[in-house]
């Protein structure tokens, strides 16, 4: 680097430094630094809606300080004024899922009818509300359900998952499984598809199955009813036709 691009790299430090926000992250940074040696990397300082309170953002979980970093806040930020919850409105929106960038090659999919409406499904063969599920979907029409295998309950659910995946024909094995409790013979092939769903699920904080995803990016945990289901295609469909309309980009059928 020349001394000139030296010199400018210095000086835009020391305007940054001069300038109270950037003063203030670094001496949060600092401080829980030199207290909490072993606090995890801090990715992000941003201001909360409370005068002196910052959140601190560590992966997609969020904490709170104070402005010099002298004590952590653990819990749920919430407007009194609209009763909104900021904390988990900040979450939903860190661990958000793009449906349209979704690795589907790593998932198994089925279709009825014409297969218009589509959902994800991360699930576990060992969960007991994923075979409810499962039997409930096959009431719900026109739709693609992309099925991410996530085997987080146990080594047998590994198993389980790994067998299926290996399967011939891999949906089948989990239908034969899910809905008439058949289970896929013992197979060995690669499985790093599992591995990059659990990568995957954690990232985006899928923490109990079945976790659904939806067009519009919506996530729901747990086994939701037929109703509910069939309400929230036509609120994604309803979201990517307005999308459309507006002249954004929608995620193609």
């Amino acid at each position: 680097m020349s001394k000139t691009l030296r010199w400018l790299a210095v000086a835009a430090a020391a305007a940054l430094l001069g300038q109270p926000g950037f003063a203030q992250d670094a001496q949060i940074r600092k401080a829980i630094a030199e207290r909490l040696p072993d606090f995890p990397r801090i990715d992000e300082i941003t201001k909360t809606p409370i005068p002196g309170i910052y959140e601190l953002r560590v992966g997609t979980d969020v904490l709170y300080t104070d402005e010099q970093g002298t004590y952590l806040i653990e819990g749920q930020l919430i407007d009194t004024r609209t009763r909104a919850n900021l904390t988990e409105q900040r979450i939903a929106k860190l661990t958000a899922i793009d449906f349209s960038k979704l690795p589907l090659k790593d998932a198994m999919v089925w279709k009825q009818g014409n297969g218009s409406r589509k959902m994800a499904v991360f699930a576990d063969p060992n969960c007991g509300y994923c075979k409810r599920f499962e039997r409930d979907l096959q009431q719900v029409k026109d739709v693609t359900v992309y099925t991410f295998l996530y085997p987080i309950l146990g080594p047998d659910s590994s198993e389980k998952s790994r067998n299926i995946w290996c399967a011939k024909d891999s949906t089948k094995a989990w239908r034969d499984w899910m809905l008439e409790g058949t289970p896929a013979p013992a197979a060995n092939c690669d499985t790093s598809a599992l591995q990059r769903n659990t990568a995957l699920g954690q990232r985006h904080r899928v923490r109990g199955t079945p976790g659904l995803v939806f067009e519009d990016g919506t996530h729901l945990p747990g086994a939701v009813g037929v109703e509910q289901i069939e309400r929230q295609l036509l609120a994604s469909r309803s979201k990517g036709e307005l999308g459309a309309s507006a002249g954004r980009p929608v995620i193609p059928n």
